[in-house]
């Protein structure tokens, strides 16, 4: 065997070593922690890194938090008052240095090789409460970021081996759940001693120039995987926005906007069109923002390769300080994990799938946003037993995943942000803190319509069991923004819905009482034992119009209960049974869309479609140039991608109530249409009395050159 080859056997032997590892960090964790948001949802990181911060390997939990890890690695490397010496852990938690935001508290710890730092290990968890003027650390009426719970910078918690007791004490005293918070931390503790006895055996066994040699060849496989994905999609702009509302103090509407531009092996992503920062909780700071980009590009264009430094180094931040998503010192950050984050991986992975969209070979990639919202619903007071309880609920993970060209989305699939997350058993949340479930189940008609459905989104409903009362901290956005949008003329999924029973329950069982409506950020409040608080979360983005869907697949829908027979007759068209009716339906939908279909042959184009904008929008040649049609062959635009300008235009205040999908007062809705069968091309969200951008501009001679390479390619590879 020659060298070459025994050391790409070598190599692989430790790449698969050090994925293992990151595994081993997982299992380490999960089985210490004693906290269901680590236990059951997955709600944290674990990774390995380079000396400089570079993740080399990390999980597929919570896919925001590696480049998080990493500054914070870098803040104690970069900072000569740091000393670092083999045994050392350091613990932090501050979103102004290197988090997401106070709950996620984490900690670092090198791995030496002699007296060299060979690599970094990192973990990170949410945690309940970490202090603050509101349980749970969530203050929805918090300024600023001093009265949102204890913000550690940077501390040596572990000193060459050894725990400080005092420290630790400091940290636990400003929690109101110490025995939680206090048990997480040795689980850090007790994972990052994995990851160091694991990587030191490795080192013993290979060397540390061998290994540190195949960590450098992991992160630049991953790094040519992506720039070759990259150079297959198409040049452009794309451009996607999502928004969030109430920030705490008032119901003002938020956006998150990024402009994509992909040319050759690079992206670059702007946000300079996002809202300024907030006066309250939702903001998140420039941590967050790298968060949210990791999020959202590893799991949508990076599927098939291992997910590294390398993955990302293609891609170029654009951004001001001073953003909703950029938030300067000492703006509150709170919430930004389930606020401003979240909404920015929505907004990115749109721009993203419209990419994929546009690109034949990746196009069966292409979808909506799932799980567009994470809504929260902490939970706190004392027991039947006297002690202090917290439950941070991670059901609402059980939105509904968006659907793809070819299949449904998945009911309860969840964010794409953390392919590993889960929920707890019913049964483990009612015997880790004093509730009882009326149910949970799969909620109808919560799905985003279209050729291809949406995931339905879960539901739930609660009261206190075995106690009089307790504070529940209640909170969303999505009540009035539909994020988990839809592609390619799939509506978004619904809106969330909040709503409480006072005095709904009598002698533990549920009776007929008036539910109040909550709007999205109702805050703390005293919940009893007679109180009932349910919620539907939103479902997942819908693929194509929901008139082509076919009519046996909608007839299935309403009996297995995911689709109502109002929504088949009123969104879907469909008449259950009756072929002919419903074919008449549908075709008496489609012209009030338009209100007459144009059918003048000069506005057609005859020729084959030569390459795509998206499931809808066709590009085509004949003698007067360069066209983008519909799949009619009607002509929206001649010689650039602008086709809304031929388009039919409707635009919506409110939709109709059947979809679901509550507006805020500052958006609107605009569907557009074919001119020539009245075929849904796309749905835009925008903010109201503005126009709906441009969101793909393409030079289309490049687009159809590449496709041409790209066919003649792949008959190459089949001959």
């Amino acid at each position: 065997m020659s060298k070459d080859a025994l050391g790409s056997i070598v190599h692989d032997v430790i790449r698969n070593r050090l994925v293992a590892i990151t595994e081993e960090m997982r299992i380490a964790l999960q089985s210490v922690s004693g906290s269901p948001t680590v236990t059951e949802a997955s709600d944290f990181f674990t990774g390995l890194f380079l000396p400089d911060g570079s993740v080399a390997s990390m999980g597929f939990q919570v896919a925001y938090q590696a480049p998080v890890c990493g500054a914070f690695i870098r803040h104690i490397t970069d900072k000569s008052s740091h000393v670092v010496r083999d045994g050392d852990m350091f613990i932090g938690n501050d979103p102004y240095i290197g988090a997401l935001h106070q709950n996620d508290v984490q900690m670092v710890g090198p791995i030496f090789a002699g007296d060299e730092i060979i690599a970094w290990a990192g973990v990170e968890a949410h945690e309940t409460d970490v202090g603050g003027m509101d349980f749970a650390s969530w203050s929805p009426k918090a300024r600023e970021v001093f009265q949102e719970g204890m913000r550690i910078p940077c501390v040596k918690l572990i000193d060459r081996g050894e725990l400080r007791e005092d420290v630790l004490e400091m940290i636990l005293a400003a929690s109101r759940l110490p025995g939680s918070l206090g048990l997480d931390i040795r689980a850090f503790i007790a994972t990052l001693n994995v990851a160091r006895s694991r990587v030191t055996d490795l080192v013993a066994r290979y060397g540390a120039p061998t290994v540190s040699g195949a960590i450098g060849r992991m992160i630049e496989t991953s790094e040519k995987h992506m720039r070759a994905r990259l150079r297959a999609l198409p040049d452009g702009v794309f451009r996607a926005s999502d928004y969030l509302e109430h920030d705490g103090h008032a119901n003002k509407l938020y956006k998150l906007d990024v402009k994509l531009e992909k040319r050759g092996d690079h992206l670059s992503l702007d946000f300079s069109g996002s809202s300024p920062q907030a006066p309250g909780f939702i903001n998140s700071t420039r941590s967050g923002l790298a968060g949210a980009v990791s999020g959202s590009v590893l799991p949508t264009l990076a599927w098939d390769m291992q997910w590294n430094e390398g993955a990302l180094k293609p891609v170029e931040i654009v951004a001001p300080d001073g953003l909703v998503c950029t938030a300067t010192f000492p703006a509150p950050v709170g919430s930004a994990t389930v606020e401003t984050i979240w909404v920015t991986g929505n907004a990115i992975m749109l721009a993203l799938n419209k990419m994929l969209a546009a690109c034949p070979n990746h196009a069966w990639r292409a979808q909506g946003v799932n799980d567009g919202a994470m809504a929260t619903f902490n939970l706190g007071g004392v027991n039947q037993f006297g002690e202090n309880f917290g439950l941070h609920l991670m059901d609402p993970l059980a939105g509904g995943s968006a659907a793809f060209p070819a299949k449904d989305g998945v009911a309860a699939g969840g964010p794409i942000t953390s392919p590993m997350s889960g929920i707890a058993d019913v049964e483990r949340n009612e015997q880790v803190v004093p509730l009882f479930y009326l149910h949970r189940r799969l909620a109808p008609d919560t799905g985003g319509a279209g050729r291809q459905r949406g995931g339905l989104s879960a539901e739930v409903a609660l009261t206190l069991g075995g106690i009089e009362q307790a504070q529940a901290l209640i909170m969303t956005h999505g009540a009035e923004t539909p994020n988990s949008q839809g592609l390619g003329g799939g509506w978004p999924g619904a809106t969330i819905r909040q709503r409480f029973g006072r005095g709904a329950v009598a002698q533990g069982l549920a009776v007929d009482a008036p539910f109040e409506t909550f709007g999205p950020k109702p805050g703390l409040m005293t919940m009893t034992n007679r109180d009932v608080f349910h919620v539907t979360w939103q479902g997942g983005g819908g693929y194509g119009d929901p008139l082509e869907r076919d009519p046996d697949a909608v007839a299935l829908d309403v009996e297995n209960a995911a689709v109502s027979l109002e929504a088949a007759r009123e969104i879907y068209g469909v008449v259950i049974g009756d072929d002919e009716a419903t074919a008449r339906l549908r075709e008496a939908m489609r012209l009030a869309r338009v209100g007459a279909f144009i059918s003048d042959e000069a506005r057609f184009c005859r020729a084959e479609p030569c390459a795509m904008l998206g499931p809808s929008l066709h590009v085509a040649r004949d003698g007067r140039g360069l066209h983008v049609t519909t799949p009619a062959g009607f002509i929206l635009s001649t010689g650039h991608s602008r086709w809304r300008e031929g388009a039919h235009r409707r635009t919506m205040q409110q939709p109709p109530a059947a979809y679901g999908v509550k507006l805020h007062d500052d958006l609107e809705a605009t569907a557009w249409h074919c001119p020539a069968t009245g075929l849904q091309l796309t749905l835009d969200l925008h903010l109201r009395g503005t126009d709906p951008v441009h969101d793909v501009e393409l030079d289309l001679e490049d687009l159809v050159a590449r496709q041409n390479a790209a066919d003649a390619n792949q008959g190459g590879d089949q001959s």
